[in-house]
């Protein structure tokens, strides 16, 4: 019998990770693992197997099919407040310019200017296409006359989360749907 996954190459099966609670680690970046972390939590009695692909891997002594989801046996709770990183930056005000809601050629800004004691913190600082940077320059929004759409906070995970359901990764196995979609408001 033919499926997908018995031709896909093991680098292409990576395992959707779940906390012990049956709930992503995390939506975006997805919280997956290579197959290799995947089987080696395996054996060390870390996770357990939720599903499968169809692709095995073999040793001279065993066989097995590769996981693709698997949950943590331990529950590990979450930070509160994420790292202030650019990719945060970009998913906390959605991947938009705050000045013009351009999404592409993006880059950051400090609202107040670094040269007026402006630092690099969550509230101050601002996803904004080049353009924009450029023509705002050393100047803060009010003096360029470019309102911004948002005012920066820093966000919580739960925010960043949120944000990142918008944005679907571009690999989504069928056996992850139910795990990704439990919380989605259902169609009549």
């Amino acid at each position: 019998m033919y499926h997908p996954d018995l031709i896909r190459h093991p680098d292409g099966c990576p395992a959707l990770v779940l906390n012990a609670d049956f709930t992503p680690l995390s939506y975006y970046p997805l919280s997956v693992w290579p197959w290799q972390t995947a089987i080696k939590a395996v054996f060390l009695d870390r996770v357990n197997i939720v599903s499968h692909y169809e692709r095995e891997i073999r040793s001279p002594s065993a066989r097995i099919k590769l996981p693709s989801v698997i949950a943590l046996k331990q529950y590990v709770k979450p930070s509160q407040f994420p790292a202030f990183t650019r990719f945060n930056l970009f998913l906390r005000d959605k991947f938009g310019c705050q000045y013009c809601g351009s999404g592409s050629d993006l880059t950051f800004d400090h609202v107040i200017p670094r040269a007026y004691g402006g630092r690099t913190t969550w509230e101050n600082v601002v996803t904004a296409c080049a353009p924009c940077n450029l023509k705002k320059g050393g100047r803060t929004p009010r003096e360029a006359h470019m309102p911004l759409y948002e005012q920066p906070i820093r966000p919580t995970s739960w925010h960043l989360q949120e944000n990142g359901r918008r944005f679907p990764p571009g690999y989504l196995h069928e056996t992850w749907h139910d795990w990704l979609y439990w919380d989605v408001e259902l169609e009549a």
